[in-house]
């Protein structure tokens, strides 16, 4: 008897990271689903529960992962977000140190683009692990 995998919502508006973290996701023994922009996101979120989400900052709008990590999270508080941007490289912003319960932002972890596939890995099981 095998265990049901674990289903991750994946959401970037660039297709090709979108698609690199979907191969690298399933190659690490999860199920995906896939959406390339907010509006996508929040029709799935509807209908889905996944295990883990993982929010692209900035899509349709510059705030689009904060948006759905706040939508997911009132909807179900017990799944994990992680928010994936690239806008510390480009502006030197550290939206490390936002997550907690203090935080108005409820993401869980905040990684920069092009994170080692290794380090994702771990996060994504330590995560899921808490749940």
């Amino acid at each position: 008897m095998s265990e049901e995998k674990k289903l991750i919502l994946i959401a970037d508006d660039d297709i090709d990271y979108l698609f690199q973290l979907k191969i690298i996701i399933e190659s690490f023994g999860y199920k995906t689903i896939t959406a390339e922009s907010q509006n996508e996101t929040e029709k799935i979120i509807k209908e889905i529960k996944p295990d883990l989400a993982i929010f692209d900052l900035m899509m349709e709008n510059q705030d689009s992962g904060f948006i759905l990590s706040y939508k997911i999270k009132n909807k179900y508080p017990d799944v994990p977000v992680i928010i994936s941007t690239a806008v510390t490289k480009e502006t030197g912003i550290d939206f490390s140190s936002a997550t907690g319960e203090s935080s108005l932002i409820k993401a869980d972890l905040y990684i920069e683009k092009g994170i080692n596939k290794e380090k994702l890995k771990f996060e994504i099981q330590k995560l899921l692990s808490k749940k």
